[in-house]
């Protein structure tokens, strides 16, 4: 099992002092670090077509991207180009252990293991993320530039690719395998493969207030909640037909706030929607479904093991009453199966006797059956 290895300083001392503060060089992060997955099989993944993968190249001084599924590398040559896959955790249990060693920061806020390929010379140029990353050097050397937070001017240096004007770095360092490099949101940086290399990005999500409320307003819809209308009775006689005066934008902001204000609403929104992947899972179902009594069985012999990518949380409002949200639908069970619940959301592998009581509950019987069939969890033999 991966281990973080923090020599010079504390978990506490790196949320209190680094976490979305500034970039951190962490020197053997994992020590006698081994690719959990090799070139040859990234690059089979990015021919997938559910795999969301980009190739990233110069042509001449232009930069170049293409998306996947490719069919073959041979015409990039060996130098100056770099493959990058999104969330291969969901389809590598090997990747999936990175995840482990980050369990410091909730899982709701994780996003995905993102993996690079590149050549000499190869990199995607330098540019701003919106998110937290840890990246995890594997094998070969990439350099790295970091710049300071600030108002750095962005540009399209293709379609797909947005750039940022150069920059001074307060981190310019060789990343070697092992070597880890954190990144808060906002900050320029530049990486460039010194020979043929493979990086392991794990990112968490950083939520802007408009996706947080485009996203509140979809579940509302969905719901079909909020209907209570905007009332203003007794309401005094308008002089100026133009006006929105401060009573009323008060009583505009009442009205919205009351949503706000509603925690089972809020509660469901939030599990709901943070527990809803980025990218498609890699299901695999049953060829020959289990019925309830052959799951149960199997469970008392070996563990259940989420799929990758998997998200399942429970929310303080709502774990009392047995509540809990599985890739974004809200499921419960009822205030007896709490504890059991919480440990479904809390633990990647599951056994009888963490879900005990809930095995004896019929409901819930049937539903974790219906997930292993469906391949959200699976037995590993």
């Amino acid at each position: 099992m991966l281990t973080l290895n923090l020599a010079d300083f504390s978990l506490e001392h790196f949320m209190a002092c680094y976490w979305q503060q500034q970039p951190l060089v962490i020197r053997q992060g994992f020590q006698d670090f081994e690719d959990p997955i090799n070139a040859n099989d990234l690059a089979g993944l990015a021919m997938e077509e559910a795999v969301q993968s980009r190739l990233i190249f110069k042509k001449g001084d232009k930069w170049q991207a293409e998306s996947g599924p490719f069919e073959s590398y041979k015409r990039f040559g060996k130098t100056d180009w770099s493959l990058v896959v999104q969330a291969v955790n969901h389809y590598s249990p090997e990747v999936a252990e990175l995840v482990k060693p980050f369990a410091f920061i909730p899982k709701w806020r994780f996003d995905d293991v993102m993996v690079s390929y590149a050549t000499p010379g190869g990199g995607v140029g330098p540019h701003i993320d919106l998110y937290d990353v840890f990246i995890c050097q594997g094998s070969g050397r990439r350099r790295w530039r970091v710049g300071n937070i600030g108002n750095h001017k962005q540009f399209a240096a293709h379609a797909a690719l947005l750039h940022t004007e150069p920059f001074e770095a307060i981190i310019d360092v060789e990343l070697l395998p092992g070597d880890i490099l954190y990144i808060p949101p906002g900050f320029p940086h530049d990486g460039v493969s010194l020979e043929s290399s493979l990086s392991f990005s794990v990112g968490f999500r950083a939520k802007s207030g408009c996706d947080m409320l485009s996203g509140l307003a979809d579940h509302v819809i969905d719901k079909d909640l909020g209907k209570t209308l905007l009332a203003d009775p007794k309401r005094p006689i308008a002089h100026q037909q133009g006006r929105i005066d401060t009573s009323d934008l008060t009583l505009i902001r009442a009205n919205i706030q009351n949503l706000l204000d509603n925690e089972a609403l809020m509660a469901d929104f939030a599990g709901s929607y943070f527990s809803a992947t980025k990218c498609a899972l890699d299901l695999q179902a049953l060829d020959d479904p289990l019925d309830t009594a052959d799951m149960l069985a199997q469970l008392q012999d070996q563990p259940l093991i989420r799929t990758g990518g998997l998200r399942c949380f429970y929310v303080d409002a709502t774990i009392d009453q047995g509540v809990c949200y599985v890739d974004g639908e809200r499921y419960a069970f009822g205030a007896d199966l709490a504890a059991s619940l919480m440990a479904l959301c809390d633990h990647d592998e599951i056994t009888a006797n963490l879900l005990a009581p809930a095995l004896n509950h019929p409901e819930f019987a049937r539903q974790l059956t219906d997930w292993v069939n469906a391949g959200y969890w699976y037995f590993n033999d």
